[in-house]
């Protein structure tokens, strides 16, 4: 009856929906199963300490890439003002 929610907890799961998403493993393989919330792709993370030093390392980089150079800015030496000088307003 209705009178059964208010002594007891219902029992029943939190997500009563399963959704479909594809599990993607450490070495390529992927899974097809049921998760609580809805994505399509679901990684399971690296081990970085099983990797060759060379692609570890390329990793790194991808991952944190080097800051971008400040560019260097002209130098207004040679220039005669005089010839841009009708360009000016008073």
């Amino acid at each position: 009856n209705s009178n059964r929610a208010s002594v007891s907890h219902l029992h029943r799961q939190h997500y009563g929906r399963l959704y479909p998403i594809l599990l993607v493993k450490t070495d390529g393989s992927t899974v097809r199963l049921r998760y609580k919330e809805p994505k399509r792709i679901l990684m399971l993370p690296l081990d970085s300490s099983t990797l060759p030093e060379a692609e570890r390392k390329a990793r790194l980089r991808r991952q944190f890439p080097s800051k971008p150079k400040p560019e260097t800015e002209e130098a207004f030496e040679g220039i005669d003002l005089d010839t841009y000088k009708k360009f000016w307003k008073k």
